[in-house]
């Protein structure tokens, strides 16, 4: 395999990563929460020897999230939360604790606020939130206190990643900081809204078109490579 081939092959490998990041934008373009993805590509430069220099090549290799708030919905549902500013909420998974911003949250049967994947919210020390079935009509201040009949019962977590380059999407909605994180001073609690996904559909149309036409120019050019090198092939055979 010649040298033109590798770089188109590199090229098409990412566009190919790329076509599935915004396919899986577009289908959350309606998820609460979702935060669009983006692929970042960079040059790869391989080595070759003194007289043919060195071979550049595309490569595909690190996600981008775009953490500009969507659009805040209101539902006024008692535990639809949504945070206004830079902030996440904090809940406890499988995996560990996890950052997100999807606020859909409800009681269960037992009080522990929880996730629409059932994983508890925690608190500003780190425990499940806890709301009695009793409590009675219940208030969320924009610090995330949760007071009912006029008496604090608990707060809901807000934070930030200590690094924020380093968090890291793990599965839709939830993501992982793994330097830490540390309380959010500046994030503000809405009590009967949700964040929308901040996904403009119509822009991810529109790229997922060029990725198409990108993907289909590299098709064209490695089909018209082969023809070459075959045509080299039969005519030194003749």
């Amino acid at each position: 395999m010649d040298n033109a081939t590798y770089a188109v092959l590199t090229r098409q490998s990412g566009l190919l990563s790329e076509m599935r990041i915004v396919a899986n934008n577009v289908a959350n373009a309606s998820t609460t929460g979702f935060k669009a993805e983006g692929m970042v590509f960079s040059e790869y430069i391989s080595s070759l020897d003194h007289e043919r220099g060195d071979l550049s090549m595309a490569a595909a290799r690190i996600k981008s999230t775009n953490q500009a708030q969507g659009t805040l919905s209101r539902t006024d549902g008692t535990f639809d939360l949504a945070i206004e500013g830079d902030g996440y909420f904090l809940v406890e998974t499988a995996e560990g604790p996890r950052l997100t911003r999807a606020g859909h949250f409800t009681s269960d049967g037992f009080g522990t606020l929880m996730t629409s994947d059932g994983d508890p919210v925690l608190d500003v020390g780190g425990a499940p939130v806890f709301v009695p079935n009793d409590a009675g009509p219940v208030g969320i201040s924009a610090d995330g206190t949760i007071s009912a009949e006029g008496r604090a019962i608990g707060q809901i977590g807000l934070v930030v990643p200590l690094d924020p380059d380093e968090l890291r999407r793990q599965t839709g909605t939830l993501f992982d900081a793994p330097a830490g994180v540390e309380p959010a001073p500046q994030a503000r609690v809405l009590q009967g809204f949700l964040e929308v996904s901040n996904v403009n559909p119509i822009l991810q149309m529109s790229r997922m078109i060029e990725v198409q036409r990108a993907y289909e120019l590299g098709q064209s050019f490695m089909q018209l490579e082969d023809d070459r090198i075959r045509g080299v092939i039969q005519a030194m055979g003749r």
